[in-house]
């Protein structure tokens, strides 16, 4: 099951968290201010309805004629509505109501006063009871609360919409804050990244924070020793070849000689002599690409130039001995880098090739689009050979790996480093080098190099 990032994860807490705690705040307003501005109401209308059933007994104790009147007067609005229960009549003002409908307690004549609240008709109102005992009768207020309602739910939905924003301020902020917490974090993976694709100069940048201080400088360190050991090694390596090209030279001229006089050396010795000039030189070639690694990990890229990759490839398959290799350009991608990496990258892949799999039977130039849109220069190499199998794709890069190819046996293995090399240079200009099955059988090496924008 897929987990959210830990960016994410803060910020998503953090949210959550801002909406609990809004939720409380928002709960408590809410009881705090309905439950005051609902006793003000209530207040309100003990008051009048008090002074309006006082109106009603001095009326009734006057015998004023003019109670119909009197009533509606004391009516405070169109859905109010007063009742006067005594026995054997109910005089009513305002808006009209179902008596019957009314609960017993508010129709009981000897009651005591009383206050609730009521749906009456579909509208929401706050009943007084008040006893008039010279009149044997009860005062009933039905004072609407509509109004009231009406705020109760515009504070209700300001204080949802409140609570919405505060979570979602708090899921922004989180994302916020975690991603620049997290950033450090971030700086080292790509740092990381970056020697681990052999980039041994990739530092983190200093911390004034001294939390992340001490990460940065310990990291740097550490990057840095690390640097150093491959340049020592690097160096004793390329050391041990440069001393070792004087001796081999004289290797290499003497079997070169012997082999011109090979007819003179029949039987056992002959083929011990085939076998001596093949070793010299695989010899000599091993030690040619050990100078190349060596010089390619401890001296610093020429500033890069732009290149046309196809035309690259034509003067580097134009210059190989042997039959032409048909080269097809579908596009000339432009890229930016070294040259001199570049023809060596060509120039290995030929080579791979041709004592692998009795030479490439196609080269091919070709532009593509990325998967971020950006323009990828692409070189294939496809031979008819066996072709190298899955579990063997990944392994062929590395150096001094000699079971690329299966069906190889017997033949000129090499020295292990070219592929290695082609790695190496495609890595250098921000590329990838892989092999892949050839439509039909055999193998394709395919280098991709991102096209120069200017």
């Amino acid at each position: 099951m897929a987990r959210f990032s830990l960016r994410w994860r803060v910020a998503v807490a953090l949210g959550f968290g801002s909406l609990l705690l809004t939720s409380a705040l928002a709960l408590v307003v809410w009881n705090l201010t309905t439950g005051y501005m609902l006793r003000q109401r209530e207040q309100s209308a003990v008051r009048q309805a008090e002074v309006n059933a006082r109106l009603v007994d001095e009326s009734l104790h006057s015998g004023s004629n003019g109670l119909d009147e009197l009533l509606t007067g004391l009516t405070t609005g169109p859905d109010s509505t007063i009742l006067l229960l005594r026995p054997g009549e109910v005089l009513t003002s305002g808006r009209e109501v179902d008596v019957d409908a009314l609960p017993r307690p508010v129709l009981d004549v000897g009651g005591a006063p009383s206050r609730g609240r009521l749906v009456v008709g579909g509208v929401s109102v706050l009943v007084v009871t008040l006893p008039i005992p010279s009149a044997q009768g009860v005062y009933v207020e039905l004072v609407p609360l509509v109004q009231l309602e009406r705020t109760f739910g515009f504070l209700n939905a300001a204080l949802v919409m409140g609570v919405l924003c505060s979570g979602l301020l708090g899921l922004g902020l989180g994302s916020w804050a975690g991603r620049r917490a997290l950033r450090p974090l971030s700086e080292l993976t790509r740092a990381a990244s970056r020697i681990a694709g052999g980039d041994l100069r990739a530092r983190l940048p200093e911390q004034t924070d001294p939390d992340l201080a001490h990460l940065a400088t310990t990291f740097n360190a550490t990057a840095a020793a690390l640097q150093r050991r491959v340049l020592k090694d690097a160096r004793f390596a390329g050391d041990v070849s440069h001393e070792l090209r004087s001796p081999l030279t004289t290797m290499v001229n003497a079997a070169e000689v012997l082999h011109r006089r090979r007819a003179e050396v029949p039987g056992t010795a002959g083929k011990a002599l085939d076998l001596l000039t093949s070793e010299v030189d695989r010899f000599a070639r091993m030690v040619v690409d050990l100078l190349e690694i060596s010089r390619d990990q401890q001296v610093d890229d020429a500033p890069p130039e732009p290149i046309d990759l196809a035309a690259l490839v034509r003067n580097v398959v134009s210059a190989r001995p042997g039959p032409s290799v048909p080269v097809e350009v579908t596009a000339s991608p432009q890229v930016l880098g070294d040259r001199r990496r570049l023809d060596r990258v060509v120039s290995n892949l030929l080579d791979n090739a041709e004592r692998h799999a009795g030479g490439a039977v196609r080269v091919a130039v070709l532009s593509r689009k990325g998967l971020a849109g950006d323009g990828l220069a692409r070189l294939e190499v496809d031979d008819a050979g066996p072709g190298v199998p899955a579990d063997l794709r990944d392994r062929i890069f590395d150096r001094f790996d000699r079971g690329a190819r299966a069906g190889s046996r017997g033949a000129d293995t090499g020295s292990g480093l070219g592929l290695a090399l082609v790695a190496q240079h495609v890595q250098r200009h921000r590329g990838a080098a892989w092999v892949e099955g050839r439509p039909g059988g055999g193998a394709r090496f395919v280098v991709e190099i991102p096209e120069t924008t200017a």
